[in-house]
């Protein structure tokens, strides 16, 4: 059986952990060659390992410098981009009242500065027809207390989608949002703090708001993101596609 990837350069950005350590995987087992990036050496080196058909470079997303030698890189090793899968990002809690400058601008960032450049950069070597992918989240049409700035963020990423594929229109480049909902990722559990208890205690009330009764799992949202990297969602364009167990839809 044909593998969905097979012969694409894809290029995961946050991709030592979770949800981009799962897309990598799954992207390299239907055949591409996976880089992905991290901000930290070792986590990139057991990422890489665990992928197997990847390269890892080490890459801080909110840094212009650092994306410049990184998409440098792969122009002189393969020239293009088939799949780009701009998931980087995170935050952290804060209530309104609390909500500091250095919360706002780290959260943003993250998640807005690194996904528009992460993009932008990238587009003298994206081929024709390629897949972008942005990860937004369930948080960004919803409403989460002490979670306004994270949410703010990931309308931001939404909201992107809907006009890029305007701005790329003429290059037949596909955008799309992935938007995960509660998932078992290190990101989503350290919200707990350190704690083993509190962090069972916050996943056990996540699966109480959703209606399949439990977390999604990292490799859940990896088959979705790899059906919007494949040519199965060669019509699929500037949607938000949510993987969420139906938490976004009640």
């Amino acid at each position: 059986m044909a593998r969905k990837l097979e012969g694409k350069i894809a290029l995961v950005t946050g991709g030592t952990s979770g949800i981009g350590l799962a897309t990598a995987q799954r992207f390299a087992a239907e055949g591409a060659h996976v880089y992905i990036t991290g901000r930290r050496r070792a986590e990139l080196d057991v990422a890489v390992a665990k992928v197997g058909n990847a390269t890892g470079v080490q890459v801080d997303s909110t840094k212009l410098d650092q994306l410049d030698a990184l998409y440098a890189q792969i122009q002189n090793a393969h020239g293009r981009i088939d799949v780009l899968f701009a998931n980087a990002g995170g935050g952290s809690m804060l209530p309104l009242g609390e909500i500091t400058e250095e919360h706002y601008d780290d959260t943003f960032e993250r998640n807005v500065k690194g996904v528009l450049f992460t993009v932008q950069k990238a587009l003298p070597l994206l081929a024709r027809h390629a897949s972008v992918i942005l990860t937004g989240s369930t948080a960004g049409s919803g409403g989460s207390a002490a979670f306004s700035v994270y949410a703010a963020s990931k309308a931001a990423v939404r909201a992107f989608a809907r006009n890029w594929i305007l701005d790329l229109k003429d290059r037949h480049v596909r955008i799309n949002t992935i938007s995960p909902g509660a998932t078992r990722t290190p990101g989503l559990v350290d919200l707990a703090g350190p704690d083993a208890a509190q962090q069972q205690g916050l996943l056990d009330y996540l699966a109480s708001q959703i209606p399949m009764g439990r977390v999604g799992e990292p490799e859940e949202i990896a088959a979705a993101a790899t059906f919007l990297a494949s040519d199965d969602a060669s019509f699929v364009n500037g949607i938000e596609l949510f993987v969420d167990g139906g938490q976004q839809q009640i």
